[in-house]
């Protein structure tokens, strides 16, 4: 199967599926199963280019379906991380003093940790289980969740919407997305951190007084 006929059954695959499909595959990959969310995405795209599906039903289904699945992986790391842990310490390397380090580390970073994670390859299967390790809040999680899945939903939907039939743009433009997606964390993290250094510096200024 080359590359159009993939794409072809990929793009039949979704329209079968309809919004419920688009929900559940999202949610899929949200979890730790690690499936390409641009599989759905963009081919719902596609779609909605056609006149098939609706724009503002698939984002709503697909950002439902993302965060639905990062919050089964906080639910699990709440509910059977932490027993896990101090029964298995070696194997997941984490000792308690690590532990701890995680809790306070998403106590004071965890909704730049969580938005900027959801957005990174291999990183945003995962970083549902270190924040329900720390306890983050659950509403806050869930924004953060919420926030990140818009934007990447929202830019693989219009994608595909763009692209069309021209399905040998896909593989280029989308290499562009996620190198765009790197670099925006990367800078919003480098922001947050220069503004939480000088923020500390401040009070410690302050306190100094």
């Amino acid at each position: 199967m080359d590359f159009d006929q993939a794409t072809e059954f990929l793009v039949s695959f979704v329209e079968r599926l309809g919004y419920f499909g688009i929900f559940f595959m999202t949610l899929i990959e949200s979890t730790f199963i690690p499936i390409p969310a641009e599989l759905t995405m963009i081919p719902a795209g596609y779609l909605v280019h056609e006149g098939h599906l609706d724009f503002t039903l698939v984002l709503i289904a697909s950002v439902s379906g993302s965060v639905a699945g990062g919050y089964i992986n906080y639910w699990i790391a709440v509910h059977y991380g932490k027993s896990l842990l101090l029964k298995h310490p070696k194997i997941f390397m984490m000792s308690n003093e690590k532990f701890a380090k995680v809790e306070e580390y998403f106590k004071d970073h965890g909704g730049i940790s969580v938005f900027t994670g959801r957005l990174l390859p291999a990183v945003k299967h995962y970083i549902g289980f270190p924040a329900g390790l720390a306890n983050m809040k659950v509403s806050k999680y869930l924004f953060y969740c919420l926030l990140s899945g818009i934007l990447w939903m929202g830019i693989l939907l219009t994608l595909g919407y763009m692209i069309g039939e021209h399905s040998h743009l896909i593989k280029p433009y989308l290499f562009y997305v996620k190198v765009g997606l790197v670099t925006f964390a990367a800078l919003l993290i480098s922001v947050y951190m220069f503004r939480h250094y000088r923020a500390k510096k401040l009070r410690e200024l302050k306190e100094k007084k």
